[in-house]
């Protein structure tokens, strides 16, 4: 999911989790790893004034996690009203059935596998509970079926794994498709310049307070990785793993198999699929 570069953009000090903004609270679930970083963030978001919530990500299928992130809603005089999920990984989505059991609610998701309910979630719809907004942003690239969420209110982004915290997000072959990454990176950058955003709430790491600059950081560094990798082909490196070894020698080398996914998509992108 990440590599260890930094990200320019300036995250919030202290712990993860708790309070965020106005309306986003922040549930860390307790799944450290190198993949998911601190863990997978739970938000739980709603206008300061109403009775009912929305959890985006409830995160693995872990019970205390899930009754922790039940019983936060429940200290802040709320009920949970809505379950979305950014996209169906198993760390943000597979306690997702469970967490519906124990709150009485809908999962609403673009992959129809994973919605409880009819209503599903696509690019363009409004989400508004107990009077919150969020405005549905289509992020492919990560995953196929990777959303935003957009809190017009608070002037933030909730990206899932399109930008984390810290380092930088995995796009792995087959179902990522980096020119898809790209073009969701320019969509949220231009919701920096257009649209008011300031701030990334992330599904892993870190609050991002600068998120134009973390977001032009993340296409700086997907230019140089491609740039690195077409290096690498001419200088005679003839199959993915080759490259892996090539462009991510200073990678841990327990993350080159994940590498190689990444290098996948990359090669794909350039029309290489001959080397995949």
């Amino acid at each position: 999911m990440t590599n260890a570069a930094a990200l320019p953009g300036q995250p919030r000090g202290g712990a993860i989790g708790g309070p965020a903004t106005a309306r986003a609270h922040c549930v860390l679930a307790p799944n450290p790893s190198a993949m998911t970083l601190d863990g997978t963030n739970t938000w739980i978001v709603a206008e300061p004034d109403s009775d009912l919530a929305v959890v985006i990500d409830p995160g693995p299928l872990h019970e205390g996690h899930l009754a922790n992130v039940v019983a936060t809603v429940e200290q802040a005089g709320r009920r949970v009203g809505l379950t979305l999920l950014t996209h169906g990984h198993a760390d943000h989505a597979e306690g997702a059935s469970r967490f519906a059991e124990l709150t009485g609610t809908r999962v609403r998701a673009l992959d129809p596998a994973l919605r409880l309910g009819d209503e599903g979630l696509a690019g363009g719809d409004v989400v508004t509970t107990g009077g919150l907004e969020l405005r549905v942003v289509p992020t492919p690239g990560h995953t196929s079926d990777s959303l935003s969420f957009h809190l017009p209110a608070d002037g933030v982004v909730l990206t899932g794994d399109t930008v984390l915290g810290r380092g930088t997000t995995m796009v792995a072959h087959p179902d990522g498709r980096l020119g898809e990454y790209l073009d969701s990176l320019r969509r949220l950058r231009s919701m920096t310049v257009d649209d008011g955003v300031h701030t990334v709430l992330p599904g892993h790491g870190p609050v991002l307070t600068d998120a134009r600059g973390a977001i032009e950081y993340y296409l700086a560094h997907r230019a140089s990785r491609l740039a690195q990798v077409e290096t690498a082909i001419e200088n005679g490196h003839r199959t993915a793993s080759e490259v892996v070894a090539h462009v991510y020698a200073d990678v841990d080398r327990s993350l080159w198999p994940a590498a190689e996914l990444s290098v996948r998509a990359q090669l794909e992108y350039l029309g290489e699929r001959d080397l995949i």
